[in-house]
């Protein structure tokens, strides 16, 4: 078998070059415009693994733990160099198809990819902008990326043999595009003839990212008129910076320009039914411009043309559940299962999952609403969404059931219901509303009480500074460690002490640098079990009956304590730098012996206690009714975290939509342990705050108005709000006691 084959060779398929290659050969047959390239095929593959002589596949891996076996077979075929009679045949046929100082993509094209039973999106790698000098090494790279452990237990869980599963490359000329998007060919839920064009300036990353909101056009299928334009604000576009691909602004006159011409629209739907009818089914096709030119890049099959749901003959509501997040979005339904397939979202789809987890987050930005079976409204899904104020439905029970994917959909987020079918036109109309109401510049209340955000991450410190907030109340460490797609250990064995206290300090600087020098109060690690068994690394994680009572919070930190260790390096780290406005505080506290633990353990990495400021959370019974001797370490404040100390003191599971009923943040017992621990903090000139859920309940902030609450920290939804609610209890406190004083 040949070690190269050019794109248009009749002699690609599967088995030879993988499904990609395979994708882009047939698309030559079209006549389509594909960017020039050839595949280095699986003979390659395997003359290189023969070198390394390690026999069958399956057998070495299954050797020993999956995890170090995989890695040491991927340095084995970085480190081998390839046989000198594939190389130099890759490198002369290189020569032949480009010219010198052209730059190429480096795709892979494993022989398991764009399968029906299984996908592989994202799992194995791909490299732009590579040049001759570094071709065979990337190379190598895409072999190697075939054995990351989490594509080796992708396919074990789909019975899928790793020795079956070779890889072969696509090496392709750079398009560099002024213009790039996707179009389906038609409508992805009736079957209608009608082509939905999406555009971007610059390179296609914008618009598969989600990162760039594109223009819309829709096109007749049959006829090739034009029935809708519906253009953007596009800010940012990606480009060739001359040594990297960049994120980069777009020159203000260009962000509300059309994108495409008509001419271009009419070239795109003709090209696009010439390769529907080589196909001879609906296609979903990307595509970019470059000085004028065409190039087709990638087409698949439109796989859901039927829905299966059945909407209320009277509402139209066709989910039901509860509405999480505010807002109303209508978008494509895109069913995810597993997180390898969170990369088929893009901005305007419609998030569908049983359940969120932390590792989804990037998707849930580039969502335009989500839906999920499983949460209630403090599930991940629903505090995630509302930072990043996207609207959710969670707790729908059937939405995986019923929802099918490619269906257009409206999700409303304030009644937690989905409908069938979308209306942008209205959805458009009720948000110009809303935005003609707000003024330009919002007055902030002044209140003598504090008014903080929640930051779960990053991505949110612009629009949560924005409220105007006098800090962050809580920035969870989780997000950012759970993001990872590891568990620490795991990730800390593979990538070593520095690059995890890294990947921390610099997400953290990042919300910190947002709000100078409003003070950012992390919380250390809160995350139970469950989340982290579903990562890689997981498996060593123990199985837990009911993960919200186990091993979470201050516990696994004391008995797992390299790894909060790290923490709290990071949390220096940023201090000894001049982040003089960053607080730390520790979650799921119980008692005095706990603090003591933690301040010896703050001193031995280094943290002088008495020059910052630190403090604890109160989230259990325990912790409410030991505050005294807890204060009487010299902690600075003491948090609240509401859904905590409620589920604790109820007992109700606060993620279980089947008892979300009597999950009551302002209980009487709730507001008792509340009252009296601020009591005691105000004797002993400790700061107070609430981050939780609760904190914007107008019940809730009477309470602890009355009470003498220091501050509040509340969702970035919630922020305007609540300044306004607090600034009438004050006053009300001020107007009663002045006339109080006037009736004696």
């Amino acid at each position: 078998m040949a070690h190269v084959l050019r794109l248009t060779d009749q002699a690609i398929d599967r088995s030879n070059a993988g499904g990609k290659a395979m994708s882009l050969q047939q698309l030559h047959q079209t006549g389509a415009d594909v960017p020039d390239g050839f595949t280095v095929t699986t003979q390659s593959y395997r003359d290189h693994l023969e070198k390394i002589a390690l026999g069958n596949v399956d057998r070495y891996l299954r050797s020993g733990d999956l995890g170090e076996k995989a890695a040491e077979l991927r340095d084995e075929i970085l480190n081998t160099a390839v046989p000198s009679t594939v190389s130099e045949e890759i490198l002369q046929v290189y020569d032949d198809e480009f010219a010198a100082g052209d730059r190429v993509a480096v795709r892979s094209s494993a022989t398991a990819e764009d399968m029906d039973e299984a996908s592989f999106a994202g799992q194995q790698d791909t490299y732009l902008n590579v040049q001759r000098d570094e071709l065979i090494q990337r190379i190598k790279e895409c072999w190697a990326s075939l054995f990351t452990k989490r594509a080796c237990v992708y396919r074990e869980r789909n019975d899928i043999s790793h020795a079956d599963a070779e890889m072969a490359v696509v090496v392709q000329q750079m398009v560099d595009a002024t213009v790039s998007g996707v179009l389906f060919t038609s409508d992805p839920v009736s079957g209608d003839e009608k082509m939905t064009i999406e555009s971007a300036w610059g390179l296609g990353e914008g618009v598969v990212a989600g990162e760039v909101t594109p223009d819309r056009f829709v096109v007749d299928g049959e006829t090739g008129e034009l029935l809708t334009t519906d253009l953007s604000t596009k800010r940012q576009q990606y480009t060739w910076s001359g040594d990297d691909t960049e994120l980069i602004a777009v020159p203000e006159a260009k962000q509300e320009a059309r994108t495409l011409t008509d001419d271009q629209i009419q070239t795109l739907w003709t090209t696009a039914q010439e390769i529907t009818d080589y196909f001879g089914e609906p296609q979903d096709i990307e595509w970019a411009i470059d000085d004028g030119e065409l190039y087709i890049l990638q087409s698949r099959p439109i796989t859901s043309i039927t829905s299966s749901a059945t909407a209320d003959t009277e509402t139209g509501v066709i989910v039901e559940g509860l509405g999480a997040s505010p807002g109303t979005a209508a978008g494509t339904v895109r069913q995810i299962e597993q997180i390898d397939e969170t990369d088929r979202i893009t901005g305007g789809d419609i998030l569908v999952t049983g359940v969120t987890t932390p590792d989804m987050v990037p998707a849930m930005q580039r969502a335009a609403a989500v839906v999920t079976d499983e949460g209630g409204m403090t599930s991940h899904a629903a505090i995630v969404s509302r930072e990043l104020g996207v609207p959710s439905v969670v707790g729908a029970t059937d939405a995986t059931e019923i929802l099918t994917d490619g269906q257009t959909v409206t999700v409303d987020g304030d009644k937690g219901v989905v409908t069938a079918g979308g209306d942008d036109e209205t959805a458009q109309e009720q948000t110009d509303d809303l935005d003609e109401l707000r003024p330009e510049t919002p007055v902030t209340p002044m209140t003598a009480t504090d008014i903080k955000v929640n930051v779960s991450l990053p991505q949110a410190a612009e629009r949560g500074a924005a409220t105007g907030a006098d800090g962050v109340g809580l920035l969870r460490l989780e997000h950012l460690i759970l993001g990872l797609e590891q568990t620490p250990t795991s990730y800390i064995e593979e990538h070593g002490e520095n690059a995890f206290v890294n990947e921390l300090v610099e997400g953290i600087q990042t919300v910190a640098d947002e709000f100078y020098a409003r003070p950012v109060r992390i919380r250390t690690l809160d995350a139970p079990t469950d989340e982290f068994r579903k990562l890689e690394g997981g498996e060593s994680e123990p199985v837990e009956d009911n993960p919200m009572l186990g091993h979470r919070g201050i516990r696994r930190s004391l008995a797992t304590e390299t790894v909060f260790r790290y923490q709290l390096k990071a949390f220096q780290r940023l201090r000894s730098v001049g982040y003089d406005n960053v607080e730390i505080m520790f979650p799921l506290v119980n008692d005095a012996d706990d603090v003591d633990t933690i301040m010896e353990i703050m001193a031995d990495v280094g943290i002088d206690t008495a020059k910052t400021r630190w403090g604890v959370m109160i989230e259990t019974p325990a912790a409410a009714l030991q505050v005294e001797s807890i204060t009487d370490r010299p902690v600075d404040f003491v948090s609240f975290g509401t859904n905590d100390l409620t589920q604790y003191t109820l007992a109700v599971d606060r993620n279980n939509e089947r008892v979300s009923d009597r999950f009551d943040e302002t209980h009487d017992a709730v507001l008792t342990l509340i009252t009296d621990v601020i009591e005691v903090c105000r004797a002993k000139d400790v700061d107070t705050s609430i981050c939780g859920e609760a904190a914007s309940k107008p019940t809730m902030i009477r309470q602890l108005i009355e009470s003498g609450v220091t501050s509040l920290s509340v969702n970035i939804d919630a922020v305007r709000d609540t300044q306004h609610e607090v600034k009438r209890r004050e006053q009300r406190l001020l107007l009663d006691s002045a006339l109080a004083e006037r009736s004696e």
